[in-house]
């Protein structure tokens, strides 16, 4: 081994040792609960998974939860997409508008969730507004509108991270390309279906799994504005699992997370191997 190899081996211990113990090591210890009757109790097998998927309150946070990725990953990936080429296409003040686009994903959560609180609340600032305008006023919050509220927010948060991942894969797309295609008379549309999406497959992939990811830290923002129990509309997995660790099911709760872990690696797995496939 390099001496190069080493040093960089060597930089990566801390980290390793950080994630190991404070990521991988509680995963497995949870692993084992998920299999027994309580902590330090009997092995049941799989009996926790099998009343996880007869427990009403988790089938609807897993519902939920993939409806709200379902709706709010595709929007904003394809959201994103649009204002990196509205942005590219600025000759000026390009680092000005990607700054403004930035700042909601800076802002810190509390201040965040007690804006929008403010704001849909049934006595807050929109339904003044509606009021004020002769219009009915909404329960936004408790009710089925909450869904489209919180991919709403998801959306005003992650859009400015997702267009900095599409500028940059903008960038790296050799211009070459883009004059090969002027010289042949290729419209605008061929220009982005031929060259731009294909040469964005990799940050693509990047951008829909790092939206997956923080599609599930949303619930902070529900959890601010709405409590432990909000509209059965925006009750998530992460309510079901916070629910049951309130409760001291950590049985129930560890099952409910070695499931969650399954699907988002099996969701990555997929996307890599497209990715890979498309190339």
């Amino acid at each position: 081994m390099s001496r190069k190899n080493g040093t960089g081996i060597l930089c990566l211990l801390p980290g390793l040792a950080g994630f190991t113990l404070f990521f991988i090591g509680p995963f497995c210890i949870s692993l084992v609960y998920a299999f027994m009757d309580r902590p330090a109790g009997h092995f049941v097998g799989t009996a926790n998974f099998v009343s996880l998927f007869h427990n009403k309150a988790f089938l609807r946070g897993l519902i939920n939860t993939v409806r709200f990725i379902g709706i709010s990953v595709p929007v904003n990936i394809g959201g994103s997409l649009i204002v990196a080429l509205l942005i590219r296409g600025i000759p000026k003040r390009r680092s000005l508008y990607t700054l403004i686009f930035l700042i909601p994903f800076v802002i810190p959560s509390g201040s965040m969730a007690f804006f929008w609180k403010s704001f849909f609340s049934f006595n807050g600032v929109l339904n003044g507004l509606l009021h004020t305008a002769g219009l009915n006023t909404i329960n936004w919050l408790d009710s089925n509108l909450a869904l489209a509220v919180m991919i709403m927010i998801f959306i005003w948060k992650n859009i400015g991270y997702t267009m900095v991942l599409y500028l940059a894969g903008l960038g790296n797309i050799p211009q070459e390309h883009y004059e090969a295609a002027d010289i042949d008379g290729a419209s605008l549309v061929q220009r982005f279906l031929y060259i731009t999406l294909p040469c964005l497959m990799p940050v693509s992939v990047a951008a829909v799994i790092m939206s997956i990811a923080n599609s599930f830290k949303i619930f902070r923002e529900i959890y601010l504005i709405t409590g432990s129990y909000p509209h059965e509309s925006i009750y998530t997995l992460q309510h079901f699992m916070n629910n049951m660790f309130l409760s001291l099911n950590y049985s129930r709760l560890t099952a409910a997370t070695t499931v969650l872990v399954i699907i988002i690696a099996a969701v990555t797995q997929l996307l890599l191997h497209v990715e890979r496939e498309k190339r």
